[in-house]
C-alpha cells in the first residue's frame, strides 16, 4: 500500500514542473508499477497492468488480453510447417497475427468468463498482489517512469505548438551556433535558421525577440519549433497584435509582401465605413506603426489602403510616387502606370523595389511610363505579378478600360 500523504504531493510537483496534469503523472505511475511487477514476477510476452486506488493507496495488477478468432490467428506449428512449404503470402491477403497465450484468447474461451464479449475487446484477469521488488525491478520502474514523463512532456508541447503555428511567440535566445538561432520559448526551444533571420540583422545571446512560428518538426532529442523572421506573415501577425481593429475584425489585411530587412507593403480594408483602415494601422502620432518598425528594426512599411478599383489600387500600391494615368490591359492582366518625369524614379524605386512589390501586392503586372513619353519603355519600369500571392481576385473585364487617377 502506498503512503498517498507522500505521493499526492510529490505528483502535484511533477505535474507543475513538467507541465502536465496529474491525472497523466498519476497513470505514468501506474504505468511503472506495471513494468516493476512483469520485470519481477511476470512472463516475457505478458501484459500487465497496474491500478492504483486513489483513495487508500492499493495497487492492484492484472493481466490483459485480446480477444481473437481461431481464423485470424496462425499457430507456432502452423508458422513453422508455413516456413518449411515455403508458402508465400498474398499481399491481398489479410495476414494473420501469431497467437501468444500470454497476450491472446480464443473468443470460446473468453465468453465463458464474460459471456457477451466481442473479438478484438480486453478481458482482464486479476494477478496476485505483490509488495515485494527487487533493485532491479525498482530500477525498471524508474526509467519506465521517466521515459513516460518524457513522452508526455514532447505530447503536451506538440499540442500546444502545434495550436501555435501561424502565431508570433516571445523568447530568449539562448545561444547561436553557425548563424543559427536557438531560442528559449519556456517549456522548449526553438530554432531560427539562417535563412529565416532578417538579413543584416544582429542577435545577442540573452536578447528578448519575438518569432513567427513555421511550424513543428520530430527530432532526436524532442519536437523542435522552427522559426521566422522574415516572413511576411510575421509583419500581418504584428499588427494583429498592436491594432485592436484587425484582431476585432473590423480592419482586414487584405495582402502583403515583403522583401525582409528593406520594404514590406500592407493592403488593408475596413468593414466599417466609419473606421479608416490605414489610420488604425498607423495609430495616434503613428505609434501602432512605429512599434512594429522597431520590432523589424527599421524596415519601411507602406500601409495602403485595398481597393476593388485595379487602377486606383495599383496606384495607391505605387506610393510614395503620384501616379497621373492607368490604364488596364485586362486580357495581359497587366496596368500602364503614367507619371510624371519626376516620379519615375519615385514609381519604380531603388533596384525596381517599389514597382516589384507593388505588382506583387496587387497581382496585376505592372508597366510604368512617362506621362511625356507613354510609347517608351522605361528600364526597370516593367514588374511582374507571377512571384506574388495576392489574397484577392478581381473579376476579369473583356474590354480594355481606361481610366483617370486623380493627383493629391
Amino acid at each position: 500500500m502506498l503512503d498517498l500523504k507522500i505521493l499526492k504531493p510529490l505528483i502535484r510537483q511533477i505535474a507543475e514542473e513538467k507541465g502536465l496534469s496529474e491525472q497523466k503523472v498519476f497513470e505514468a505511475l501506474e504505468v511503472a508499477f506495471a513494468a516493476a511487477y512483469k520485470k519481477e514476477y511476470g512472463k516475457k510476452m505478458q501484459v500487465v497492468r497496474a491500478k492504483i486506488n486513489s483513495d487508500n493507496g492499493q495497487v492492484k495488477f492484472s493481466q490483459v488480453k485480446i480477444v481473437v478468432d481461431k481464423s485470424s490467428v496462425i499457430t507456432e506449428e502452423e508458422e513453422e510447417k508455413e516456413k518449411k512449404n515455403a508458402k508465400e503470402v498474398n499481399e491481398n491477403e489479410d495476414r494473420k497475427i501469431k497467437f501468444n497465450p500470454e497476450r491472446h484468447i480464443f473468443l470460446e474461451e473468453a465468453k465463458k468468463t464474460k459471456p457477451n464479449i466481442k473479438i478484438d475487446e480486453e478481458i482482464v484477469t486479476p494477478l496476485d498482489v505483490k509488495s515485494d521488488f527487487s533493485r532491479i525491478a525498482a530500477q525498471t520502474a524508474k526509467q519506465v517512469i521517466l521515459q513516460k514523463l518524457k513522452e508526455l512532456e514532447k505530447e503536451t508541447i506538440l499540442s500546444e505548438f502545434k495550436e501555435k503555428e501561424g502565431m508570433v511567440v516571445s523568447g530568449i535566445i539562448q545561444r547561436i551556433e553557425r548563424k543559427n538561432i536557438y531560442v528559449d520559448l519556456g517549456k522548449t526551444f526553438g530554432v531560427l535558421y539562417a535563412n529565416e533571420g532578417i538579413p543584416g540583422e544582429y542577435y545577442k545571446v540573452g536578447e528578448r525577440k519575438k518569432f513567427y512560428i513555421l511550424r513543428l518538426e520530430e527530432k532526436g532529442r524532442g519536437p523542435i519549433i522552427l522559426l521566422s523572421r522574415c516572413h511576411p506573415k510575421f509583419v500581418s501577425r504584428l499588427f494583429e497584435m498592436e491594432v485592436p481593429e484587425i484582431s476585432e475584425g473590423v480592419v482586414e489585411i487584405k495582402s502583403i509582401v515583403r522583401e525582409p530587412g528593406n520594404r514590406t507593403k500592407i493592403a488593408v480594408d475596413s468593414k466599417d465605413e466609419n473606421v479608416d483602415p490605414v489610420g488604425a494601422c498607423v495609430g495616434q502620432k503613428g505609434t501602432r506603426v512605429i512599434t512594429v518598425i522597431d520590432e523589424l528594426n527599421g524596415e519601411k512599411i507602406d500601409i495602403i489602403p485595398y481597393s476593388e478599383e485595379p487602377t486606383k489600387y495599383v496606384a495607391s500600391a505605387l506610393g510614395p510616387a503620384k501616379i497621373k494615368e492607368a490604364e488596364i490591359i485586362s486580357e495581359k492582366r497587366e496596368v500602364k502606370v503614367f507619371v510624371p518625369p519626376d516620379q519615375i524614379s519615385l514609381a519604380i524605386g531603388k533596384n525596381g523595389q517599389n514597382v516589384r512589390l507593388a505588382a506583387k501586392l496587387t497581382g496585376w503586372k505592372i508597366d510604368i511610363r512617362s506621362a511625356l513619353a507613354p510609347e517608351e519603355v522605361i528600364e526597370g519600369g516593367v514588374a511582374d505579378n507571377k512571384e506574388g500571392k495576392n489574397l484577392n481576385k478581381t473579376k476579369k473585364k473583356t474590354e480594355k478600360i481606361k481610366q483617370v487617377v486623380k493627383e493629391d
